[in-house]
C-alpha cells in the first residue's frame, strides 16, 4: 500500500491511505467502534482568498434590518443560524494534543473559540474501580472509561450555540468535582481527546478531524512528568500503569484510529509547519461556511454607518455634560469621581425606565377625584450586573426601583483563547418573565455584554426584555451589540466615537473600575476588562 501523500510535514490523507495493519480480529473489533472506511463525498473546496466583509446592513423585501457587528452565526433576528465548525483532535496520550489546539487557537485568531477537553469525561467510578483507580489498577485509556452519552449530548448543544455544563475531574482523587463550569457555544470548537475518534456518533459531529502521532518514548517521558508533578503519582505507579494500560490500548484502540484522521501531524506540537497548513485549512473552511468575522473590516464599518435605532443616548444636556467634564478628567479625585458617576447612574436608570411598558390606570386621590395615570404593566423588574464594575450601578437602581431584584455574572477571558468565559452566575428564580437591567460601566468591543446578553437568553429571557445600560460605549460595542441582539434596548448616557489598538475607548473615561474601587490596573488593561479580567 502506498503511503498517504506530504504536504510539508502535514499528512492530509484520504482515509483508506491510513488504514491500520494488524490481525484481522484486530480490524474486526474496530469495526464495531468505527465507521466503514472511505467517503462518498466529494472532496473539500481548498481557497486561499482572503474573507471578504459583508454588507452592514441585511436588506429584506418588508424592511432593512440593523445588522452591523454581529457575529456571523447569528442570523436577524439574534438566534444561531449556523451551526460552529468542531475540529476532533485525537492521539496518544501526553502526545501534545492540548499544546497543538493551543496552538491552533492562536493561529486562528477568530473570535469565540470553544476548547472542550476528553479529559473531563472520565465515568464516575464505583467503590471497587476506585480502590482499582488508587492501586493504579484501573484501565483509563479504555473507551469503556469514558461517558461517550454525555460527550455527544455536550458537543451537539455546543454546535448549536446552548450554553452546556462540563464536569470538572480530578485527577488526583480519580472522581469528578462537585462543580460544573458553563460553557457557552461558539463558531469554532476544538474538541481533543485520546478517543476523540472512537464512537460512531461522535464522529459525526466532527468537521475536521487531527491526528497528533508523537513518538512513543516522546510521549511516556512527558507522561512521567506530568503524572508525577501535576498529578501526584509515583514513577513506578506511572510505568505500571504505561505497560499494562495506556500502551496496549494505544495499539488497539488509539493508533487504528489514524485512518480515520484527515490530517495527520507527526511530531505533534513541534511541528510548525503543519499548525501553519492546519490554520490555512480552518480558515478556508470557515471563508466557506462564512464564519469568518473580520475585526479590522467591522471597526471601519462602524465609522461609515449610523448607530442602531435600538440605542438611545440621554440628552446631552449641560448638566449631564458638566458630569461627564468631571468624571472623564484624569485629575478628578476619587471622592469626586465616585459622586457624579453615582449622580450620572441615577439619571440613566431614570432614563432607562422610561422605556418600559406601561398601562393607563385611574386612581383616587384624597380629595375623592379620580386621576387617570399609568403604571408599569410587567411582571417585574430584575437588574443584573457584570461583575465587577457593573455592580456600582446597583444602589442607583435601588433607590428608584421599589424591591427589584438583583443578579450578578461574572465573566472571564480565558488565558488559552482569548475569550470571554463565564465564571460566575447568580440569577433570580422565574428571571425568564422579567424586564431586564443588564448593567455594565463601560463598553468598548461588547464583548462582555454580549456574552452576558447570551447567558439571559439562555435563560429564557426575551431579548426584546433585555435593556442594556452603561455610562459610556464605543460606537464599536454599540454596533457590535445591536447586530447580535437587534431587539435589545441600548441605553447610555454618551457614544465615543474610537477604540484603539489595545480596545481602550477614545477619548474614554479610564478603567472605570480602578477609579472607583481605587485600585491599580494592568498595563494591558483595556475597557471591557472590568467584566473580563476581574
Amino acid at each position: 500500500m502506498s503511503s498517504p501523500p506530504t504536504y510539508g510535514s502535514v499528512r492530509f490523507s484520504g482515509c483508506r491511505a491510513l488504514a491500520p495493519t494488524g490481525s484481522n480480529s484486530s480490524a474486526e473489533s474496530l469495526d464495531r467502534l468505527y465507521p466503514a472506511v472511505g467517503s462518498s463525498k466529494p472532496p473539500r473546496k481548498r481557497t486561499t482568498s482572503q474573507c471578504k466583509s459583508e454588507p452592514p446592513l441585511l436588506r429584506t423585501s418588508k424592511r432593512t434590518i440593523y445588522t452591523a457587528g454581529r457575529p456571523p452565526w447569528y442570523n436577524e433576528h439574534g438566534t444561531q443560524s449556523k451551526e460552529a465548525f468542531v475540529i476532533g483532535l485525537g492521539g496518544g496520550s501526553a502526545s501534545g494534543k492540548t499544546t497543538v489546539a493551543t496552538m491552533i487557537i492562536e493561529a486562528l485568531d477568530v473570535p469565540w473559540v470553544v476548547l472542550l477537553s476528553m479529559d473531563s469525561f472520565y465515568k464516575v467510578l464505583t467503590k471497587q474501580q476506585q480502590e482499582q483507580a488508587a492501586s493504579n489498577d484501573f484501565n483509563f485509556d479504555h473507551p469503556d472509561a469514558f461517558d461517550f452519552d454525555l460527550i455527544i449530548a455536550t458537543l451537539k448543544k455546543l454546535k448549536q450555540g446552548k450554553s452546556v455544563k462540563i464536569p470538572i475531574y480530578d485527577f488526583t482523587t480519580h472522581s469528578r468535582k462537585k462543580e460544573w463550569k458553563t460553557l457557552y457555544g461558539a463558531n469554532v470548537i476544538i474538541f481533543e481527546g485520546i478517543m476523540a475518534f472512537a464512537d460512531k456518533e461522535l464522529l459525526k459531529l466532527l468537521d475536521l478531524k487531527i491526528f497528533v502521532d508523537t513518538d512513543s518514548d516522546i510521549r511516556l517521558v512527558r507522561r512521567l512528568r506530568r503524572d508525577i508533578s501535576e498529578r501526584g503519582r509515583d514513577i513506578e505507579g506511572v510505568i505500571k500503569q504505561y505497560n499494562k494500560f495506556v500502551k496496549p490500548a494505544f495499539e488497539q484502540y488509539i493508533e487504528p484510529t489514524m485512518r480515520l484522521a484527515d490530517i495527520v501531524v507527526p511530531r505533534g506540537s513541534g511541528n510548525t509547519v503543519a499548525i501553519d497548513l492546519i490554520v490555512q485549512h480552518v480558515h478556508s473552511q470557515l471563508e466557506e461556511r462564512k464564519l469568518r468575522w473580520d475585526m479590522a473590516a467591522l471597526a471601519s464599518a462602524h465609522q461609515y454607518h449610523p448607530l442602531p435605532q435600538t440605542l438611545s443616548v440621554l440628552k446631552s444636556t449641560p448638566q449631564v455634560r458638566g458630569m461627564h467634564t468631571i468624571i472623564r478628567n484624569k485629575e478628578t479625585s476619587r471622592d469626586e469621581f465616585i459622586f457624579y458617576s453615582k449622580r450620572l447612574m441615577r439619571l440613566l436608570i431614570e432614563h432607562a425606565l422610561s422605556f418600559l411598558p406601561f398601562q393607563s390606570c385611574t386612581v383616587q386621590t384624597p380629595q375623592g377625584q379620580d386621576y387617570e395615570g399609568r403604571t408599569y404593566s410587567g411582571k417585574q423588574i430584575t437588574g443584573v450586573s457584570i461583575l465587577r464594575a457593573g455592580e456600582t450601578m446597583e444602589p442607583a437602581l435601588r433607590a428608584v426601583c421599589k424591591d427589584v431584584r438583583i443578579g450578578t455574572i461574572l465573566i472571564q477571558t480565558n488565558c488559552n483563547t482569548g475569550e470571554p468565559e463565564l465564571h460566575y452566575l447568580r440569577l433570580p428564580k422565574d428571571i425568564s418573565e422579567d424586564h431586564v437591567i443588564l448593567m455594565d460601566c463601560t463598553v468598548s468591543t461588547g464583548a462582555a455584554a454580549m456574552m452576558a446578553v447570551r447567558v439571559l437568553l439562555d435563560h429564557d429571557v426575551p431579548e426584546d426584555k433585555i435593556f442594556l445600560l452603561s455610562l459610556l460605549m464605543a460606537e464599536m460595542g454599540v454596533h457590535s451589540v445591536a447586530y447580535a441582539f437587534p431587539r435589545v434596548k441600548i441605553i447610555t448616557t454618551a457614544v465615543d466615537k474610537k477604540v484603539n489598538d489595545l480596545f481602550r475607548i477614545i477619548p474614554g473615561i479610564g478603567n472605570f473600575g480602578d477609579r472607583y474601587f481605587g485600585t491599580d490596573a494592568p498595563p494591558d488593561w483595556s475597557d471591557d476588562e472590568d467584566a473580563l479580567s476581574t
